[in-house]
């Protein structure tokens, strides 16, 4: 395939603006040492039609995370724009930034997951029993998150959601049993399911911190699992990220209760790439360093965008009520 400029995109008006930022540094030191011509650009704010397309570029690799930058927003305006980009559509990206409409496609595919409601400002107390996960319903990398075991926990964790919900930083919080268990995680690429990588925090809680800030989080690829549970897990990942329409691109979280088998946590649609980051360091596993791993996601944009879809990118499947 001939080379082509690529646009990396990094930043934005999200919470996660510094991971991002060091996402799209090691995506565009990964594609220049795969011999590919890398425009990078920091984002700051929304942006408009026409600040895109100043910025050059023959291919958008766009390695923002949270709402706007990776719940569909953003899709929508390089949609728009016409050129191909990595990453999935604006409907599969809102659906995946949606960890509740997740949740039901999960259900509508057989994929276990743990019952969740909308947290309402005005609950006074736990709407579900303790212990239970309070957290933004469209964030990622566990912005807001809050595990609640008691009822100071709940009091500080809800004062928080508050906060956040009256500051506009997010539009809604919901709230989950806790599942307990090992914390495993898929990465999708190019419509097939990678090793899966087990994580271990130490201080218990895979939280913002335990991901990007500190070193003592143990991550396992390919992690010893009951006979034919890995196969399983990767089988109901793929599942969830085609149905979502994010197969091109993807990471599914789960949580492996000992008694319950494992449970759906969430889909994101633009995995970090960071040094902490989970999705390269299972497609290692398989021979995708980095430079290998950005160069096919830009090949495969391309070729989609070839191929004449109607977005570049998988559309959602409609879900039915049965």
């Amino acid at each position: 395939m001939s080379k082509k400029t690529v646009l990396v995109l990094g930043g934005g008006p999200d919470a996660e603006h510094q991971v991002s930022l060091d996402s799209s540094a090691a995506v565009a030191e990964a594609l220049s040492r795969s011999g590919r011509y890398v425009v990078q650009r920091e984002i700051f704010k929304e942006l408009a039609a026409e600040s895109l397309a100043a910025m050059g570029g023959d291919v958008v690799f766009p390695v923002l995370h949270g709402p706007w930058g990776e719940g569909g927003p953003l899709q929508r305006l390089l949609e728009a724009d016409g050129r191909p980009f990595v990453g999935c559509g604006s409907h599969a990206a809102r659906w995946a930034m949606d960890k509740l409409q997740t949740k039901q496609v999960a259900l509508s595919l057989g994929i276990a997951t743990a019952p969740a409601t909308v947290f309402h400002p005005l609950d006074a107390e736990p709407p579900i029993d303790l212990p239970l996960v309070l957290k933004p319903v469209h964030e990622g990398s566990s912005v807001g998150l809050a595990i609640c075991t008691n009822a100071d926990d709940w009091r500080k964790g809800a004062g928080m959601a508050r906060r956040m919900l009256s500051e506009g930083s997010t539009a809604a919080f919901m709230v989950e049993p806790l599942t307990k268990g090992r914390e495993l995680t898929v990465g999708i690429v190019a419509g097939e399911a990678m090793p899966i990588v087990e994580i271990e925090p130490a201080s218990g809680v895979y939280d913002y911190e335990a991901k990007y800030d500190r070193d003592d989080t143990r991550y396992t690829v390919d992690p010893p699992l009951p006979e034919g549970l890995a196969h399983a897990i990767q089988r109901d990942a793929l599942r969830l990220a085609r149905t979502l329409g994010c197969a091109m691109l993807a990471r599914v979280d789960f949580m492996l209760d000992e008694q319950r088998g494992p449970r759906l946590l969430e889909a994101n649609t633009m995995p970090g790439f960071t040094s902490h980051s989970l999705l390269p360091m299972s497609a290692a596993r398989v021979g995708l360093a980095m430079p290998a791993l950005c160069a096919a996601l830009v090949d495969d944009a391309v070729e989609r965008h070839t191929q004449g879809s109607a977005t570049n990118h998988d559309a959602p499947a409609v879900i039915r009520s049965t």
